[in-house]
């Protein structure tokens, strides 16, 4: 099946503001290029969900009643309506916890 996806604000904001994070810590030796392309690649591993990348229940209790997939930094809790998957947030694998 071929699915439209769709990246709400607020998981796109979680994106930038972890590597944003990351920049200002490591502004030494973390490139505003390292940034740009993190987030490139998280962005663009949501077009994996429901492909490569299963459909688990979540483990974070603000995530009930959404779906979660997983990369090896990235968890996104998303909703499927019909043929489009809504990808409603996104944790670091950092940060995931209650």
């Amino acid at each position: 099946m071929q699915y439209k996806y769709i990246l709400t604000r607020r998981a796109a904001a979680r994106i930038r503001s972890f590597y944003g994070n990351v920049a200002r810590k490591y502004r030494h030796t973390y490139s505003f290029e390292d940034m740009e392309r993190n987030i490139r690649d998280a962005v663009l591993s949501i077009y994996r969900i429901e492909d490569t990348l299963l459909r688990r229940e979540p483990t974070i209790s603000r995530w009930e009643g959404l779906y979660m997939a997983n990369t090896d930094r990235w968890y996104y809790a998303y909703r499927i309506d019909g043929d489009t998957i809504t990808v409603v947030d996104a944790c670091h694998a950092q940060n995931m916890h209650e």
